[in-house]
């Protein structure tokens, strides 16, 4: 484990404080709950996840001049987080969560006003307005007190985006998703 008192190079060498290692292991989707879906069921089940908040959550890369934006997905009634992804606030990226979602059955989107979701979800599945996300965004304060890369004013944060993604998806995989990562 690495502590205060060991030495610089003992702390490099360490796996705790190489998570580059786990990168691998590392899933943009809840692949336990899609698992618990039996074949025969999966009409009855899917039908619960029917509905689904999505938003968009602000960090930086060494500077706050290069954003990099969280798009978790979570499941409207219980919470619990169904897919995430990263990158800037561009329409790509919310297609690739779109696309993610997709073995969810999602048939109800909310989410807020930005242009993305407008541009690319039909009317008769979209839902903007923040009374329909509150769930998603007390995620986001939780996050951001659990993650300090996440908090708005830190001393925290990543240097490079290949360990941004890696340290909150490995927080996302171990709490959220509960993988054994």
């Amino acid at each position: 484990m690495c502590t205060p008192s060991k030495h610089r190079k003992e702390c490099y060498s360490s796996s705790v404080c190489h998570p580059r290692k786990k990168e691998p292991a590392l899933t943009s989707v809840n692949q336990p709950l899609l698992d618990t879906l039996p074949p025969d069921e999966v009409d009855v089940l899917i039908q619960r996840a029917e509905e689904a908040e999505v938003d968009e959550m602000w960090s930086y890369v060494g500077k706050k001049r290069e954003p990099r934006w969280l798009w978790p997905a979570i499941d409207h009634h219980t919470g619990k987080v169904l897919a995430y992804v990263f990158g800037r606030r561009q329409d790509e990226v919310f297609l690739r969560l779109k696309a993610l979602l997709e073995p969810f059955g999602i048939t109800r989107y909310h989410t807020d006003y930005w242009g993305a979701y407008t541009r690319h979800l039909h009317p008769d599945e979209h839902n903007p307005g923040k009374r329909n996300t509150q769930k998603i965004e007390r995620k986001h304060l939780t996050l951001r007190t659990r993650i300090k890369r996440l908090t708005r004013k830190t001393i925290c944060y990543s240097r490079s985006t290949q360990m941004h993604d890696i340290v909150i998806g490995l927080f996302v995989n171990r709490y959220e998703f509960g993988l054994p990562v």
